[in-house]
């Protein structure tokens, strides 16, 4: 059978990662445009840096990938790859802590500090009726990077990205009951952010999509193909 002769989007996720393992670009392109931004976002959930989070996703997919053939099919290949997403962001965030312990003991400033407090600074708020939206969107977003990150990451994946308990327990390598445990603390942290007005918010904030996750794709199939 060709390449062409593939309806990849009906692929199931096994023969989606044999073609991958064939270094099928197609099979690459339909997998990351399909996970980008559930990975995004939990990645996000854990580094609250978009930069961040979208250099762990990279590194993750060519991680993943180089690894495909470990691919068992126990779980879909979307609650695989956010695993291994999820651990390449506690690792990244573990060797962030570490350089930040160590610069604060030199009395060295951490410019990423500098550039958020910045930012932060630079928030006004506008009279603009249209904006209300985006506003709104923007409160909740910050009051979940609040959250701690073991109850954020269950939050996300749960609320934002709708997964099931048993797909979040697998995703983070938890049982089914610490993810209840997880995601009612959460919700019950979020109370007032989760007034009945908050809701239609919630489904569109932290977008990756669009341009970013073309982008995303388009670096992945080229480190992939030039590895």
């Amino acid at each position: 059978m060709t390449a062409r002769a593939f309806d990849y989007q009906s692929l199931p996720d096994g023969l989606l990662a044999a073609r991958i393992a064939a270094r099928d670009p197609q099979a690459v392109r339909v997998v990351t445009e399909r996970c980008n931004q559930r990975l995004f976002r939990a990645a996000w959930s854990i580094l609250r840096d978009h930069a961040e989070a979208e250099d762990v996703v990279q590194s993750a997919y060519l991680r993943a990938f180089a690894a495909i053939g470990s691919f068992e099919g126990r779980s879909s290949l979307a609650t695989w790859l956010t695993r291994i997403v999820i651990n390449e962001a506690l690792g990244r965030a573990r060797a962030s802590r570490r350089r930040r312990t160590r610069l604060e003991a030199e009395g060295v400033a951490d410019l990423a500090d500098y550039r958020d407090n910045l930012m932060r600074g630079s928030i006004s708020e506008s009279p603009d009726a249209a904006l209300a939206r985006d506003q709104m969107r923007g409160l909740l977003e910050r009051a979940i990077e609040q959250l701690p990150q073991i109850f954020r990451t269950v939050f996300v994946l749960r609320e934002i990205e709708a997964l099931s308990i048993e797909e979040t327990a697998a995703a983070l390598d938890i049982s089914p009951a610490t993810v209840k445990t997880r995601h009612f603390r959460a919700r019950r942290k979020l109370q007032e952010a989760l007034a009945p007005e908050l809701q239609s918010a919630l489904s569109g904030s932290f977008p990756f999509a669009g341009a970013d996750c073309a982008a995303l794709t388009s670096r992945v199939l080229v480190a992939w193909y030039s590895a």
